[in-house]
């Protein structure tokens, strides 16, 4: 364990980071799963209304920098594509 006072306050902060990286991670990973449900349901209606709310999530945890950009250009235009492909 840390002694130094900075160092202490650097795990209490890593923690938290930690934490709220996890959630967000966990929001666009729950989204994901509800338009790729729609997709295999067959449900076209569904799958681009959930599609609307992943990229939303997705670009939130780019802006905040848990994502890569091209990570969350890459899993956006992947979704994308899916939903596109049912016909």
């Amino acid at each position: 364990m840390a002694n130094i006072k900075s160092a202490k306050k650097r795990v209490l902060v890593a923690e938290t980071r930690t934490a709220r990286n996890k959630a967000i991670r966990s929001k666009v990973k729950t989204s994901i799963k509800k338009v790729e449900a729609a997709i295999t349901a067959g449900d076209k209606a569904a799958a681009q209304a959930s599609l609307v709310n992943a990229i939303s999530e997705i670009d939130k945890a780019s802006s905040k920098g848990v994502y890569h950009k091209n990570t969350a250009s890459r899993k956006v235009a992947r979704l994308s594509k899916a939903v596109s492909a049912m016909a």
